[in-house]
């Protein structure tokens, strides 16, 4: 599944929030947005998703403009996880994973069998299942978040900040348990993060943005040897001492 931007300007009001951004999110790659709060990144998903619309400019998927006619047969090829994971709290984890498929009726086996697959794919706990987000780690509910998000089997996973509230040693774990994820299903990944070491971990294309336009899309050796500008030298800088490129 491919998705490309063509010249998406959105405000609110008078803030604006992105400017005309052109952008390709290749298809089986992982692609990383990074950049300073308030740069633009979660509206640019958000619009990319269809919760929001664009001011002006497309959203073209697979060559075809995202559109009202469209958008819920292409929201469920797109899973989903959102800051924090997202979990409704009245649902128990297995309830969580389940509810889209649940909604459209893939019955009982299928789903039970789509779950422990799932279960065993991002290895959490099976006497887990039953638990209420409540009674869940914060890295065992990112990993609720993330098989729900693949529990239709979406061709393209979109994931905002999903590490950045758990502390460093769980991190450390999902991200080798992510980065595996993605290589082993092939996705076409998206993912949102205000780490460059973790974006030069999972990135096969960094895209760094500043005040709603992109600075400079490439690989991490590309922004470290060939910054573009003073900002982007700042940017890395910033983050340099715990920043380890790819080999």
């Amino acid at each position: 599944m491919s998705i490309r931007l063509n010249k998406i300007s959105k405000s609110y009001n008078s803030i604006t929030a992105l400017q005309s951004i052109e952008l390709e999110i290749e298809n089986g790659k992982t692609t990383i947005l990074i950049g300073p709060s308030g740069c633009g990144k979660s509206t640019l998903i958000r619009i990319i998703t269809g919760i929001i619309r664009a001011d002006n400019g497309e959203v073209f998927v697979d060559g075809e403009i995202l559109s009202e006619a469209n958008l819920i047969s292409i929201r469920r090829r797109i899973g989903y996880v959102i800051q924090e994971g997202g979990l409704f709290p009245h649902l128990t984890a297995k309830e969580n994973v389940a509810l889209l498929a649940d909604y459209l009726d893939w019955g009982k086996d299928r789903i039970n069998d789509r779950v422990t697959t799932l279960s065993n794919l991002t290895k959490f706990p099976s006497d887990g299942l039953n638990r209420y987000p409540a009674e869940l780690s914060g890295g065992q509910k990112q990993r609720v978040s993330l098989m729900r998000a693949l529990m239709l089997d979406p061709e393209f996973l979109l994931l905002d900040e999903p590490l950045g509230s758990l502390d460093p040693l769980i991190r450390f774990d999902l991200q080798e348990d992510l980065k595996d994820i993605f290589r082993n299903l092939k996705k076409t990944v998206l993912l949102v993060t205000h780490d460059l070491n973790e974006a030069a971990f999972f990135g096969d294309r960094i895209v760094l943005m500043r005040e709603g336009n992109i600075v400079q899309a490439g690989t991490i050796t590309d922004l470290v040897k060939n910054p573009v500008d003073d900002f982007v030298i700042k940017f890395i800088k910033a983050q340099r001492s715990t920043l380890k490129t790819k080999s």
